[in-house]
């Protein structure tokens, strides 16, 4: 694939677009008498969180209005595909919109993601969802304003999927964030492992880094803005910088971002242990706001199978990372991805990853059963192991890891533990929710004497993104609970 940087001449392009698609959407606003809306379905990882926090900025920029309906004037759908049911999500989801397409003839539906660069899709909804306005992949997200206009102005599906990779400076698309207490950041765009059961370098192209002092103006600024907390995003965020030849690594840069003043904590994902190196950990035992959670993906506990996927890592060097981890990073936290029924897999391999994940005992787990992805080498093996086998295997390690999660958590009650405050509890109300440094999950309450005098109903919204102590008092198996004894901030 072709490496292309976007100049500032094509965002003026691109800006030219907005503002003809302004006097487009206040016209049609005058004459349905009402503002026209918006709103974005987001599936998969935090990378297509952020990318659609930059859709509803632009979105904004045109003068849509957000709504949280689902029955928006302008409905973007951000894909998915890594898994299979969100494929399946997805067109259930499309063939809904249908009747209120018909009759809502001014209605724009626009597909775009990860799942728009798997040929069969696109195909599908060419064939079968006519009714799509706009289908573009990730690589074109900067594009969106000037494929709206083009898709609205010749009254037709317009597909543009490409074979480039655009390098854009984020600040050229500055999101919208969605959230006060966690800014997602973007370091790096794409992967260049190929593991055989993966799309993503397929679907997000090869590595491109962003360029490091972009990157820290960015963060300066967020924590100027009162942010808490980043997440450094890519899918190899130890690789930063080696795709362009950067003299600043990964650990430079989590060295210069621990600096910038104001700025609480650091969080960052994803790591490959084939590049995962000690200085990375030294950065997390040594560094006060960079969180002690490492996530690092194992996959599967046999090295057969890590062949197999072209993982470029076998079992021991994996728990030699881990093993130094634990030894100076004491109360970090470690989670990770594993697959189940990978093709070939015998149960001798499954008892190999129960055998390390009992080892490492994981904090936490994503726990997946395979299933093969159109393009990838590994949906082409012919030892392709049966449904039922799959069910059986993942359910003995969902047990085995359900058991070693609840452990992690009654690990933590007695001790006091600082909180960054997501907001309101899903599991009841006058409940507060956050993360611990070590991303352990607290459902927490607020002692009267900390809510003050006069204060009326409790408003869940007003802690958001603010820091605080909580002693931990039980646990659960998916979370621990506490009482809050003070706020750090605020």
């Amino acid at each position: 694939m072709a490496i292309v940087k976007v100049s500032s001449e094509d965002m003026k392009v691109v800006s030219s677009a907005i503002l003809s698609l302004c006097e487009y959407f206040r016209e049609l606003s005058a004459k349905n008498n009402r503002k026209i809306t918006f709103y974005i379905h987001t599936y998969g990882c935090q990378l297509n969180e952020s990318d659609s926090e930059k859709l509803h900025a632009m979105c904004l920029a045109m003068g849509l209005e957000y709504s949280k309906d689902e029955h928006a004037d302008v409905v973007l759908f951000n894909t998915c595909a890594i898994r299979e049911n969100a494929e399946d999500r997805l067109f259930g989801n499309l063939g809904a919109y249908k009747s209120e397409k018909i009759s809502n003839r001014n209605m724009i539906i626009a597909v775009c993601g990860c799942m728009m660069k798997i040929e069969d899709n696109v195909s599908r909804i060419k064939n079968s969802f006519p009714y799509v306005d706009l289908v573009f992949d990730p690589q074109q997200l900067h594009k969106f304003p000037l494929l709206l206009l083009s898709s609205i102005n010749r009254k037709k599906q317009l597909i543009e999927v490409g074979d480039v990779d655009y390098i854009t400076d984020d600040s050229l698309v500055p999101p919208n964030r969605l959230r006060k207490f966690r800014a997602l950041v973007p370091i790096m765009y794409g992967c260049n492992n190929f593991c055989t059961y993966c799309v993503v370098p397929n679907a997000r192209g090869r590595e491109r880094s962003r360029e490091f002092q972009p990157i820290i103006n960015e963060i300066t600024t967020l924590a100027r803005e009162g942010y808490k907390e980043v997440m450094l995003l890519g899918q190899n965020v130890n690789s930063y910088g080696k795709d362009a030849g950067f003299k600043e690594t990964f650990p430079d840069l989590l060295r210069a971002i621990s600096n910038i003043e104001g700025l609480s904590r650091v969080r960052f994902m994803t790591s490959h242990p084939k590049d995962l190196n000690r200085e990375v950990i030294d950065i997390m035992a040594t560094c006060k706001n960079i969180e002690t959670h490492l996530h690092l993906p194992v996959q599967s506990g046999s090295d057969a199978i890590l062949t197999r996927m072209n993982r470029h890592y076998n079992r021991e060097q994996y728990l030699e990372i881990v093993r130094y981890f634990r030894s100076i990073v004491p109360n970090g936290s470690i989670s990770t991805d594993i697959i189940v029924g990978f093709p070939g897999e015998t149960e001798e391999d499954f008892q190999d990853t129960l055998s390390l994940v009992d080892e490492v005992k994981y904090d936490s787990a994503f726990t997946f059963q395979y299933s093969p992805r159109p393009g990838t080498e590994a949906a082409k093996y012919e030892d392709q192991i049966p449904h039922d086998v799959v069910t059986e295997r993942f359910g003995r390690l969902l047990k085995l890891q359900n058991e070693l999660t609840y452990e992690s958590n009654q690990r933590l009650i007695g001790s006091l533990q600082e909180v960054l405050i997501e907001g309101e509890s899903s599991t009841a109300t006058n409940i507060l929710t956050g993360r611990t440094r070590s991303n352990h999950l607290v459902n927490f309450t607020i002692p009267d004497s900390l809510k003050g005098e006069g204060e009326g109903e409790f408003d869940a919204s007003s802690y958001e993104g603010k820091l605080c102590n909580v002693k931990i008092t039980n646990a659960r198996p998916y979370s621990v609970e506490g009482l809050m004894e003070n706020l750090i901030d605020g």
